[in-house]
């Protein structure tokens, strides 16, 4: 809020430079809390994508969890008024990668009830096959959409 007030105060002063610093720095401040967002649901993904790998088995709550976070994904990627994404592929694979970790962290509670520690369940799963997964996921869902 103290951002909105400083950029009011320096468009009524005509300081444009000022007034586009405080606009790139909101931009910023919004783009991380996307990638935050993502992220978060990166890791409902990912940790029911583990599940899925590390009991050969799925279930239908995981399979609707990986529905509904595939789509806040696209979701909360998506600009307004259909102009593109926030988050490139490229990006996105950066934060499905980030999240891998918190969500092998999660899994290791869940899988075969807690039997594992995240090292040795990150053994036991394919981490570039499932991050390749979800992304195909996103991707395809997206298209699905258009």
């Amino acid at each position: 809020m103290e951002e909105l007030l400083t950029l009011k105060s320096l468009l009524l002063k005509g300081d444009i430079p000022g007034s586009l610093a405080i606009v790139e720095e909101l931009e910023e401040m919004s783009k991380k809390d996307i990638i935050k967002t993502i992220r978060s649901y990166a890791v409902i993904l990912l940790l029911h994508l583990i599940k899925q790998q590390a009991e050969n088995r799925t279930t239908r709550s995981w399979d609707i969890s990986i529905r509904n976070s595939v789509l806040e994904i696209q979701e909360e990627n998506k600009r307004p008024r259909g102009a593109g994404f926030y988050l490139p592929l490229e990006e996105l694979l950066i934060v499905l990668e980030m999240a891998y970790r918190q969500a092998i962290n999660k899994a290791s509670l869940e899988v075969e009830e807690g039997r594992y520690e995240p090292r040795e369940l990150s053994q036991l799963v394919n981490q570039e096959a499932l991050i390749n997964q979800a992304m195909t996921l996103i991707s395809q869902e997206a298209e699905d959409k258009d």
